[in-house]
């Protein structure tokens, strides 16, 4: 296949670059900047600039592009989380309408914050969508790609969930430390998924049965608390410093709330219904993997 991916830098898009050449696919690569090599072709999202002719010919859109959720929301911080996605998703699905020949497919990131802070709830791709900031981002985000759906493309909205690799990056240095624990009460529910399922899940969806809401996360959704418990067997560790809940809202705002303090428990229903077998179901599998890495 020949497939284009916005937002292919990122740390999702450098791992699944990667994965879809070694397939045998033909990927292009768009970039913000000036081209450096025959696989690149340069867009501007934020200025709604990108040449139909970037997508003729393709067979699969892969977007993956927006700004990274991990900093503090101030309100511009806010208002570019939003934007960065909306522009892009917007652009690319009215493109490749435009482009001759269309594209087949347009194979979207989303997120599992759709949900909002739903508790113990089980949620599917069935699910009633939720309230809160990053929902209204996601339901803004998703509605972008209409232009494409309208026009006949496969569209899938990957709503993924805590990549776990990335997140224990972030948490490796204090529980190295002993100086690791869970967050708040530790009940919130984390729904995370390993770096290599996530990219195979998007392998997956370059087959034609599948298109709409797909929950890209493990099976197997884990609390803080145990995620924290888990994390320091895997490295002999103790885990008994908690970071209290006023502590990570003064430290992290509104970003604290809603992607620590609070979280979503996900199942992919639709992937395990299609066959999709996860590598690393469980949290134990998937941070030996991680920590390997």
């Amino acid at each position: 296949m020949k497939i284009v991916v916005g937002g292919g830098s990122g740390f999702i898009g450098s791992a699944l670059v990667p994965a879809l050449r070694a397939d045998g696919h033909e990927v292009l690569r768009l970039v913000r900047r000036d081209p450096t090599g025959a696989d690149e072709r340069r867009w501007d999202p934020a200025a709604g600039d990108l040449d139909p002719g970037h997508l003729a010919g393709a067979d699969v859109i892969v977007n993956l592009s927006g700004e990274n959720l991990g900093k503090r929301w101030t309100d511009r911080r806010k208002r570019a989380i939003l934007e960065s996605r909306v522009s892009a998703t917007s652009l690319l699905a009215r493109t490749a309408v435009a482009a001759e020949p269309r594209p087949t497919a347009l194979l979207s990131a989303s997120a599992v914050g759709a949900y909002g802070n739903r508790g113990g709830e089980i949620l599917t791709e069935e699910s009633e969508r939720g309230t809160g900031f990053l929902a209204d981002v996601v339901r803004a985000w998703e509605a972008a790609a209409d232009p494409a759906r309208d026009a006949g493309l496969r569209v899938v909205h990957f709503r993924q969930g805590i990549v776990l690799s990335d997140v224990v990056k972030r948490m490796l240095l204090p529980f190295k430390l002993g100086v690791g624990g869970r967050i708040g009460s530790g009940k919130q529910w984390w729904s995370w998924v390993s770096l290599d399922d996530l990219i195979a899940g998007y392998r997956r969806a370059l087959d034609g049965d599948l298109d709409g809401v797909l929950n890209l996360t493990s099976p197997n959704p884990v609390t803080n608390e145990q995620l924290t418990k888990a994390l320091g067997r895997a490295l002999s560790r103790p885990t008994v410093l908690p970071v209290p809940a006023f502590a990570a809202r003064t430290i992290f705002g509104e970003m604290g709330q809603e992607l620590m303090l609070e979280g979503q428990r996900v199942l992919p229903a639709r992937l395990l219904a299609a066959g999709f077998t996860f590598g690393a179901p469980t949290i134990d599998v998937a941070l030996e993997g991680a920590l390997a890495a």
